[in-house]
């Protein structure tokens, strides 16, 4: 590819840097906490997405990226990256030595067993309630799933969340959480009942698996609340809503109907009963 093809296409297909910044404020119910683990934490981006974010919040970062032209924006800033290899960066790290660890559409670049590689290396590397986030095309929105993860060449698959899930807490993380993002504000309203086009097309584009590593119950408990909360527009949710929608138009219909018959029927029965006398 030419040089800052990614770059460019970063641009095109995932918006600004500061849209981006936006949507990333998302994790921040579970970053208020962060700094309880350490106040000194490290926390290590795989990808530079969100820096700016943490130093935001006080909590010190570095970023590691191999595409030249997506770090020149944050050299601009002053903020601390290097070009290099996520997976070779994290070997480097040290066991129990980061509070984060975060890669932003990372794990669809990577093979089956580099992702584990990937997510067991953040075991070893974060302190006991440690987070690692990893986010990703949703593949419950039919649109991102056929369509638009394939605009990007250099994705290998995508990812279905519960498999994703499932390896963190198979490789050893205490829990972990699946949250959707970016889906339409409109639609967080459970009254409003969604259009099938909206079904196909705005369930959360994009989801993140946030796993903790094991810690003592009353560091777990710190991040309880954000843990427990619910995200996202999912695809049961959205058909749900259409079906009931479907129904209640049904049964409005069917009462109409109801009401219509008991006008008409005495001037049917009378009709019918006339036209039997002539006979």
């Amino acid at each position: 590819m030419s040089d800052n093809f990614y770059k460019a296409f970063e641009d095109q297909f995932r918006g600004s840097r500061e849209l981006i910044k936006g949507r990333l404020r998302a994790y921040q119910p579970f970053l208020e906490n962060l700094r309880t683990i350490d106040p000194n934490g490290q926390a290590l981006d795989l990808g530079c997405e969100w820096l700016e974010i943490l130093g935001d919040l006080k909590i010190q970062a570095s970023g590691i990226d191999l595409d030249d032209g997506m770090l020149s924006d944050c050299r601009k800033l002053g903020l601390n990256v290097e070009q290099g290899n996520a997976l070779t960066k994290l070997s480097q790290q040290a066991d129990n030595s980061l509070v984060l660890i975060s890669g932003f559409h990372l794990a669809e670049h990577l093979s089956n067993a580099d992702l584990q590689t990937l997510i067991q290396e953040s075991h070893r590397t974060l302190k006991p309630g440690g987070l690692l986030i990893l986010e990703t095309p949703n593949t419950e929105n039919i649109t991102v799933a056929t369509i638009n993860f394939y605009f990007d060449p250099s994705h290998l698959r995508p990812i279905p969340a519960k498999l994703l899930q499932f390896l963190t807490l198979h490789i050893g993380f205490a829990r972990s959480k699946i949250i959707g993002l970016q889906e339409s504000a409109d639609l967080r309203d459970s009254k409003q009942a969604p259009s099938l086009f909206q079904v196909l097309n705005e369930v959360s584009p994009d989801y993140a698996v946030i796993a903790q590593k094991s810690a003592a119950a009353d560091q777990l408990g710190k991040f309880d609340q954000a843990f427990d909360k619910g995200y996202g527009l999912h695809l049961d949710e959205l058909a749900a809503r259409y079906d009931a929608d479907i129904q209640n138009r049904l049964g409005a219909i069917e009462i109409k109907l109801a009401k219509l018959w008991k006008l008409l029927a005495p001037a049917i029965w009378i009709k019918n009963k006339i036209a039997s006398n002539k006979k």
